[in-house]
């Protein structure tokens, strides 16, 4: 198998270190916008440098890798559907809806495959989290709280990120309903640029917190903040009427107990998502490969995507109109149910 990788940064890079070693993969084929980049990792890997996207399709490939900056991933959707390739894509499909829309008719129109980068689905943790939930161990669930915090900001990264609810949280919103098997109904927002210039200059905040309701009463936080000094937290809290359990506590979590028989602060704390979530990126890979093999269904297509960039859409209106905000004001609604 031949794949093709678009796009060399910091997930592309870990996208491609984990291909090239996989029993099925033949070979890669690389391009980045930044040549140089993607020659560099090509030499390391000892895989194939394309001078840019043209050539990945020409050249022949059996699959593609999108982890490119997330304005360019719905055309590139779009272009390998009409090539008739399966694709892989870091989240989201797009920063707006309407793009979101036009890749999934494409690959649809195509038949082809859209599997998306929600890595989160492949975790341990929250793996056990929605078998818990779904074997009723924790009874009628009440209460989740979903925090990510990531140590520093993406300065660099931020202008075209699409902002902290479509960009951080959408990756809590897409776990909320894949570990409860719920939809959301209502978002009611808040974040705060208190922090640096950056964020303001950038029209986005730093902080972030909204409480979503789910379509059978369950209550749902999730908060989220670019400025978490102590390390990068990730972790979910579920709590039912019969008990309670967390994704994320482990003895890397950055969190200290001010309780005086409370566990010690990490030794050594997370520090970003490729580290933490490692073995989760690989499984992805490695079932977007049996996929492509026709080995297995699809476990995250586009209409998925889609769901999760709703709520992201409906808080970030809730933040700037300060209202709640029905998922049902959102557009999109009957494509999603389609899937």
């Amino acid at each position: 198998m031949r794949i093709g990788v678009i796009g060399t940064g910091r997930i592309g890079t870990v996208h491609a270190n984990t291909l090239s070693r996989h029993r099925d993969v033949g070979s890669l084929i690389l391009t980045d916008a930044d040549l140089p980049r993607a020659q560099d990792l090509a030499h390391r890997l000892g895989e194939t440098a394309a001078p840019g996207v043209d050539e990945i399709f020409r050249w022949g490939v059996d699959a593609v890798v999108i982890t490119t900056a997330t304005p360019a991933h719905a055309e590139l959707i779009g272009r390998a559907a009409r090539s008739g390739l399966p694709v892989f894509c870091e989240k989201p499909i797009a920063l707006d809806l309407a793009g979101t829309l036009q890749a999934i008719a494409e690959v649809e129109a195509a038949g082809t495959v859209l599997q998306m980068g929600f890595q989160r689905r492949f975790d341990a943790g929250y793996r056990g989290a929605r078998e818990a939930v779904r074997a009723g161990r924790l009874g009628r669930l009440h209460t989740v709280r979903a925090v990510t915090s990531d140590q520093a900001p993406p300065a660099d990264y931020l202008p075209q990120s699409g902002g902290l609810y479509r960009d951080t949280l959408i990756h809590d919103f897409d776990v909320l309903r894949w570990v409860t098997g719920r939809e959301v109904t209502d978002v009611y927002a808040a974040g705060s640029d208190a922090g640096p210039p950056m964020f303001r200059a950038a029209d986005d905040v730093d902080t972030g917190a909204a409480l979503l309701t789910l379509d059978d009463g369950t209550l749902a936080t999730v908060t989220a903040t670019r400025l978490n000094g102590a390390g990068y937290d990730v972790r979910m809290e579920l709590a039912g009427e019969l008990d309670q359990i967390v994704v994320g506590l482990d003895d890397r979590t950055p969190i200290a107990s001010t309780e005086p028989t409370g566990p010690p602060a990490a030794d050594k704390p997370w520090t970003g998502f490729v580290e933490r979530f490692g073995p989760a990126y690989e499984a992805e890979l490695a079932t977007f490969v049996e996929v492509v093999r026709g080995e297995r269904a699809n476990p995250c297509d586009g209409r998925e995507a889609l769901q999760a960039l709703r709520v992201a859409e409906a808080c970030d209106v809730s933040r700037r109109e300060r209202r709640p905000v029905r998922l049902a004001e959102v557009p999109g609604a009957a494509a999603a149910a389609a899937g």
